[in-house]
């Protein structure tokens, strides 16, 4: 539920603050007064675009925040899934904070958050119906997945989604061996060319830093002879002048004197370490020396040859000796599966026959279980456009199985298409929902479908846009008698232009204009009885208010507590 919402600097919006209650709340304006920034502001908390043109003129950055509770044990779930959880009173509070550079910051309970978790956990806050949603239903490809939400459907798809990924893997590498079945001959003749001309050179990895290092050690050879040739010999090379034999000497003298003196067996081991240290290192001079060539002339231009051909593969096959290494480890894998295309392809026909049953068998499930609800979904949105005047309304639900061939046709949904049907006159043959023009009538039957599988979704605030596009008079009046049945379960916002549906709220706002300083402000102000009936008289009357149109305020407001104790 959406406990309050704080808007600064959003379009005509300096800073307004609302707190809002459970129930049926209304919002209501003459046109232009902001009514649509309120949603805006809304939609920024639910992770849409952050649009820099929303940014008040003059300012540099806009900021909305909205505070949420009661949540169900899914929204919970679904917001520990995305590392967000409720504060010791089990709220949920967003903020939101739009720059001029389009930079966007959020926070939830404090903590910055990416704006994919907040699209993330958003399904579990807030559902906003809009004309968008409305226009949703002209496209078929949408009535399947508000059949599969009134039929609870999603752990069933959740189990065979990853089945049908894996038959349509399978697909796709039968598939790709297939179509190159035309061109095999070719291609294992370029691969065994590929492979052959990399193994020719017995590649392995580093080796070409190994030649660079072994390069560079050749083109200083005469140095590192000279260099590395005396320090083997101050080292170890001269019998009674160099270091080793004189850290020897100076170890058996001290070792000598421990007897006398025993500090001096500690400095004769610690000598010794040096003169074992001292030996180490002209070793390693020395096998440094004895691999430089005095006459490097010919090493080395084995290596600058090793190198060019080194150079040549690459150009061909990579940027660096690995990557010619992978390219060669994939072509042998190709050349493989080419050789092998038979056996393979009848080994992967065998393994998509039992992916396709495992499949198909979550998909027969799927369909029963769309059949069986179908009809539940079809009493109960023809009762409710009944209700609202759609009388001889005719509605029902189109399943038909795809199939290829002898057998179903998987997809991502199952093997099912799914059209909604509907006649809103007598004599009338019913018709795909996408050949329905009226405004009016798609607007009754997306509240009539909201009202069937309000119970599925998420969310416990649930935003409606003009829901009364289209519509007047007493069926206005009876959507506003579904609203206010469908806020007993959910909260309920609705942004309306109609006297019947806003005199039925619990809460009414009134989002008003005025100019501040020369500039235009927006604000919203919870209306009281009196205020409520100035409000509705307006929306009921022409450029001036009357004492009849007062009057109608007044009957509407005291009939709200008829429909109010019955919702």
């Amino acid at each position: 539920m959406l406990i309050s919402l704080h808007i600064e600097n959003i379009a005509v919006i300096k800073s307004v603050d609302i707190d809002f209650s459970e129930g049926f709340s209304a919002l209501t304006g003459e046109t232009g007064a902001g009514k649509s920034v309120i949603l805006d502001s809304i939609n920024l908390l639910l992770g849409k675009k952050a649009d820099r043109e929303l940014i008040r003129h003059g300012e540099d950055r806009a900021f909305v925040s909205g505070m949420f509770s009661c949540f169900s044990e899914n929204s919970v779930k679904l917001f520990s899934e995305n590392g967000v959880y409720p504060d010791e009173e089990g709220n949920i509070f967003i903020q939101r904070t739009v720059f001029s550079d389009g930079r966007s910051q959020i926070r939830i309970n404090g903590r910055q958050v990416s704006l994919s978790v907040l699209k993330e956990i958003s399904p579990a806050i807030i559902t906003i119906h809009g004309q968008s949603d409305t226009n949703a239903l002209v496209e078929d490809r949408n009535h399947i997945v508000i059949l599969d939400k009134a039929a609870s459907l999603d752990e069933l798809l959740e189990i065979y989604y990853p089945l049908y990924a894996e038959y349509e893997k399978i697909r796709g590498e039968i598939k790709e061996i297939s179509e190159k079945e035309s061109e095999r001959a070719r291609l294992i003749e370029v691969l065994e060319y590929q492979l052959n001309d990399i193994d020719a050179l017995n590649l392995h990895e580093g080796e070409e830093e190994e030649l660079v290092d072994k390069k560079v050690k050749i083109k200083n050879s005469e140095k590192i002879i000279k260099q590395a040739g005396f320090v083997f010999k101050a080292l170890k090379g001269s019998e009674k002048g160099s270091v080793s034999y004189l850290l020897d000497r100076c170890v058996t003298a001290l070792s000598s004197l421990s007897d006398v003196i025993p500090d001096f067996e500690g400095y004769s081991e610690r000598l010794r370490d040096f003169l074992y240290q001292a030996d180490d290192i002209a070793e390693e001079v020395y096998a440094v020396v004895e691999d430089v060539d005095s006459d490097p002339t010919e090493k080395l231009n084995e290596i600058e040859s090793r190198l060019d051909k080194i150079s040549k593969l690459k150009r061909k096959y990579g940027l660096t000796v690995s990557d010619i290494l992978n390219f060669r480890r994939d072509a042998a894998e190709e050349l493989e599966k080419l050789k092998n295309a038979d056996s393979l392809l009848e080994e992967l026909n065998k393994k998509l026959e039992g992916a396709y049953f495992k499949a198909s068998e979550i998909a027969d499930k799927i369909h029963e279980t769309r059949v069986s609800y179908a009809k539940k979904l079809e009493e109960e949105v023809k009762e409710t456009l009944e209700f609202l005047d759609m009388p001889k309304v005719v509605f029902f639900t189109s399943i038909k199985v795809n199939t290829d061939g002898e057998r179903k046709a998987l997809s991502k949904n199952g093997y099912d298409s799914v059209v909604f049907y509907i006649s809103a006159n007598r004599g009338i043959e019913a018709q795909p929902l996408s050949k329905i023009a009226s405004g009016g009538e798609l607007a009754r039957i997306m509240l009539a479908l909201k009202c069937v599988i309000s119970r599925e979704e998420g969310a416990e605030t649930v935003v409606f846009d003009e829901i009364d596009a289209g519509v007047s008079g007493k069926t206005a009046r009876k959507i506003g008698v579904k609203l206010l049945q469908l806020s007993h379960a959910e909260q309920i916002i609705c942004v309306t232009h109609s006297a019947q549906i806003a005199s039925l709220a619990d809460s009414h706002f009134l989002i008003k204009k005025s100019d501040v300083n020369n500039k235009t402000e927006a604000s919203v102000k919870v209306l009281d009885e009196c205020g409520r009936i100035e409000e509705l008289s307006r929306i009921l009357g022409g450029i001036n208010v009357t004492d009849s149109q007062r009057g109608a305020a007044v009957d509407m407001l005291k009939e709200r507590e008829i429909y109010k104790n019955n919702r």
